[in-house]
């Protein structure tokens, strides 16, 4: 592979990376427009919400399959254009059952999306023999921050859902579909050589399972700021309703800061210290928010936030890919399962403890298993997952 085939690849990867953003925050910011346009009940819409991030997991396990006889950027290819045509759909419909279906293949098709690219990250993290894997989830936070920016316009000016989607699926579909022609995989397994850990190609569901654990806890983390900030600061802390709608907005400029620096941090110090840095700035983060006496100290706990919890998630997925050179691509399609069980446990976790004892309490819990993160901490640079002496291999060009 040519160093400008790999930059070309990087570039191409970013820009899905983004995309898939812009597609998921246009749906989850506009979820009560959703709900009022079908007319979904309160008891009903947690089951509509439940059953994307359950099909997702069902779409990352079909991938795992699926790339044991295609390339993961076949699948990319393809499941990108799916999940923007199943946002459309979310809008165009008007029976609940267009809703559904819309959903379902929205939730499959995110599933296959989301391990496809982790598993092209990884691929091209290896090529470089660098960290960037925190540069494309970074593209994904921009994508975020664009994508609840187009939702708020939406709302703003009481589009309709149609109206407020099609622009953005007109331009997004054919910028993937046209930067679709670059996606690049780096080195196969049998050229990256197999670890101890992935000797033979082997998958050890075992070895993987702490990273598995720390995937769980950090979108429980992320799960309980995306859904409960505004809550916590408007009931909790006494702020105003508009002041409430801030802290989610500063948690994703932080998260898209971290993680746009965050390789640089990873190359000097080491996946470990930096996994480790961030599992306690996130843990402080949340006993600045339950002990905080009003909204502004609130908003620097769920900043704090925003810059611990994000490092987590990509170096996750990169310490997979280390950790099984033979079998990366399984690796990753079973991790990422856990990304949606995280989601699911997390915002009904912090409701029913904020209920049952108090939001202040319930946000203990999460910071207690971002700090279980420590104990698995290891697992980011044990010996066969590293690339070799130090935190890099020497390279033989820069690719940029």
């Amino acid at each position: 592979m040519t160093d400008a085939g790999l930059r070309y690849g990087r570039a191409s990867l970013g820009l899905s990376f983004g995309v898939q953003g812009v597609a998921f925050a246009l749906l989850v910011t506009r979820i009560p427009a959703i709900q009022d346009q079908y007319g979904i009940s309160d008891g009903l819409l947690p089951v509509f919400l439940a059953a994307v991030p359950i099909l997702a997991g069902a779409g990352s396990v079909a991938t795992e399959k699926v790339v044991a006889r295609v390339r993961p950027s076949v699948v990319l290819r393809w499941a990108q254009p799916l999940v923007l045509l199943a946002l459309l759909g979310v809008g165009a419909g008007r029976e609940m059952w267009h809703a559904a279906v819309a959903l379902g293949v929205f939730g499959l098709s995110v599933g296959a999306l989301d391990a496809s690219m982790n598993m092209l990250g990884v691929s091209l993290q290896r090529a470089y023999g660098r960290s960037i894997m925190l540069g494309f989830h970074a593209a994904y936070s921009l994508g975020g921050i664009a994508g609840a920016s187009l939702a708020w316009v939406g709302a703003r000016y009481d589009m309709s859902l149609l109206a407020s989607y099609l622009p953005v699926v007109a331009v997004l579909l054919p910028a993937a579909l046209i930067g679709s022609r670059w996606y690049t995989e780096g080195n196969s397994p049998q050229e990256a050589g197999a670890g101890e850990a992935g000797a033979g190609g082997g998958l050890s569901f075992k070895l993987l399972l702490p990273l598995c654990l720390v995937m769980s806890f950090a979108y429980i983390g992320d799960s309980t700021v995306s859904n409960w900030s505004a809550k916590y600061l408007q009931d909790v802390l006494g702020s105003s309703e508009q002041l409430a709608t801030v802290p989610y907005n500063v948690y994703m400029v932080t998260t898209l800061l971290g993680r746009t620096v965050g390789d640089l941090g990873v190359r000097r110090f080491g996946a470990v210290a930096v996994v480790r840095g961030g599992s306690l700035l996130a843990a402080g983060g949340f006993v600045v928010v339950a002990v905080a006496p009003g909204a502004w100290v609130g908003m620097l706990g769920f900043t704090m936030l925003g810059f611990g919890l994000c490092v987590i998630v990509p170096q996750t997925f990169a310490a997979a890919g280390r950790m099984f050179p033979g079998n990366s691509d399984a690796a990753v399609a079973r991790l990422n399962i856990f990304n949606y069980v995280g989601f699911l446990v997390g915002s009904p976790l912090v409701g029913a403890l904020g209920d049952a004892w108090s939001y202040r309490g319930a946000m203990l819990v999460p910071m207690v298993l971002v700090l279980a993160t420590l104990v698995y901490a290891r697992s980011f640079g044990a010996e066969p997952a590293r690339y070799g002496g130090g935190h890099e291999r020497p390279r033989t060009a820069d690719v940029g």
